[in-house]
């Protein structure tokens, strides 16, 4: 069995501190109160949104849904937010010695607020396979049964087959993830809500935060805390595998923030030129004892802006959350999605939607791609140093999305390993990737999904570069002098570094990445072989 549900009586309390604490105490003893009722099944959890106040019962049937465990005539349900519908980052409080009084003490008041509301407790897994699989709670108010229903077809329900599967999994000697959620309690002086991260106990609480968005991030983030506790490298990307021919395979990860490109890639069938198999487009961990991988979700949360209502891919949708609705020619119920709503439509897709979906790659994988978006960046760049890599990981320039409340759009920030949900020390990424590059033999490559300088890089460019990566039929040469750096020969898209223009614009972005690293603190520090990794570029290009 995974992780720990029940404890031996002389194992609890103040004897255990790793599985008790006075946030998650607070929160486990929310569960067990009279005002709490027990959802058992998806189809129950499927009717209780359904005839919750708000939601919209649209006329688009559920693709399969006998066969994920709801009733055949089920529907894809809407539930929209107010004016917030994205994550905000700026609401995370991390516990630590010299707050956990303060916020202790908040969550107790909000848990004493909420006992005459109706309570919902749901039961899911996080990870797909027998090497990792986390048991995760989720308490929520009536009023927000839509949240809880997208949370349970986001991660894995409870069956038969899957709970033997988690009996069978490899044990965690840490306890199950607990999520309290009262998405109508807002406290003084947090009017946009407040989300409260004990991670090293694996519980956490949203107060005032209506985005389904929070409730997802903040389970996959304890998930990917007790991965890096357990030897495995958190991922916020994408995974893929290339079958190719004589049984051989080529795994590709893929990292960047959301509206990079990150999704694209991995979905890729590449005009049928590849047998694929995608593990995941958003939350996978890999191991660092052999290189494999596995996904912890099974279905896709995905923006609905590039999906048309008449779109094929509209099949597989599940639940909608802040777009429109209306009614066609027929005067079936739809939705509008192309974000005419607000900045961030978002769907629940199923698994159904890729052909061929795997929750393990058993083979280690192959190639990391930093998916980056700096128009003083070629294309494709190839990376031979483990340290580089890391590095250059740990400062990925991309471009914010409206998936984040508050943020200006397309502004080129630098968002460490594409992950802005990481609650642990920054330097534990650092090291879990280097090791992969370093021990794992994985290779690593920089692609710019944007402008390299005037000049815009194609969809198809890119997905031409990683199939010639795949097929070993790139030509990489040295960049300038640089050893560790190497970058492909492409019409229009050759850096020239005896361009004083464009030397400048290089150095500028490589100084923005020393300038991070230098204005890191706290559990964000990195060794400093990151920052020299940096400088002696510099200094050999200068």
């Amino acid at each position: 069995m995974s992780t720990i549900s029940g404890v031996n009586r002389s194992k609890i309390g103040v004897k255990n501190p790793k599985m008790y604490s006075r946030i998650r105490s607070t929160i486990e003893t929310a569960y067990l109160r009279n005002n709490v009722t027990l959802v058992t099944t998806l189809a129950e959890a499927y009717e209780l949104a359904k005839k919750e106040k708000g939601t919209i019962v649209t006329d688009l049937p559920i693709y399969k849904a006998k066969e994920m465990g709801l009733p055949n005539e089920a529907k894809v349900l809407i539930f929209n937010d107010g004016i917030i519908t994205g994550r905000q980052a700026n609401a995370r409080k991390l516990i630590n010695k010299s707050n956990h009084d303060k916020y202790a003490n908040i969550l107790r008041n909000s848990v004493f607020n909420s006992r005459y509301k109706k309570m919902y407790h749901a039961i899911a897994y996080v990870g797909l396979h027998e090497d990792f699989m986390v048991k995760a709670h989720l308490l929520i108010p009536e009023g927000y049964a839509n949240t809880m229903y997208s949370w349970l077809l986001n991660f894995q329900t409870r069956t038969k087959e899957m709970d033997k599967m988690y009996e069978n999994s490899v044990e965690i000697n840490e306890g199950d993830i607990f999520l309290y959620s009262d998405p109508d309690e807002y406290i003084n002086d947090y009017e946009n809500g407040i989300s409260i991260f004990d991670h090293s106990h694996n519980c956490a609480a949203l107060l005032g935060l209506r985005y389904f968005g929070e409730h997802k991030k903040a389970t996959l983030t304890m998930a990917w805390s007790i991965a890096s506790r357990n030897d495995y490298t958190a991922c916020h990307g994408g995974q893929k595998r290339f079958n190719l021919s004589n049984d051989e395979t080529y795994i590709a990860g893929v990292f960047g923030l959301s509206g990079s490109g990150k999704s694209t890639i991995t979905h890729s069938k590449h005009k049928g030129k590849f047998d694929i198999t995608v593990l995941h487009d958003d939350a996978f961990i890999i191991s660092n004892k052999n290189g494999s991988s596995v996904s912890l979700e099974p279905s896709y949360f995905d923006k609905v802006q590039d999906y048309p209502t008449d779109s094929e891919e509209n099949k597989y949708l599940l639940t909608m959350q802040n777009v429109g609705a209306t009614h066609d020619e027929m005067g079936l119920v739809v939705p509008v999605t192309e974000d005419i709503r607000n900045g961030n439509g978002r769907a629940l897709k199923s698994k159904y939607w890729t052909k061929q979906r795997a929750y393990k790659f058993s083979n280690k994988v192959d190639s990391i791609f930093w998916i980056m978006k700096d128009d003083s960046l070629p294309p494709v760049l190839k990376i031979n140093s483990s340290v580089l890599a890391s590095t250059l990981g740990a400062t990925l320039a991309t471009k914010r999305s409206t998936a984040e409340h508050g943020f200006v759009k397309d502004k080129l920030v630098i968002e460490p390993y594409a992950n802005p949900f990481r609650l642990y020390p920054l330097r534990n990424d650092y090291n879990k990737f280097k090791d992969l590059f370093e021990n794992q033999n994985v290779s690593c490559y920089v692609i710019n999904t944007g402008y390299f300088l005037k000049e815009k890089v194609t969809p198809e460019m890119t997905l031409g570069i990683i199939e010639s990566i795949v097929s070993k039929t790139i030509k990489f040469k040295k960049l300038h002098n640089l050893s560790e750096i190497e970058y492909c020969d492409i019409k229009y898209f050759n850096p020239d570094f005896k361009s004083e223009q464009y030397k400048k614009l290089f150095l500028e972005r490589l100084y923005n990445r020393v300038e991070f690293i230098d204005g890191l603190y706290n559990q964000d520090i990195l060794p400093i072989e990151a920052r020299e990794s940096i400088m002696n570029i510099i200094n050999l290009i200068k």
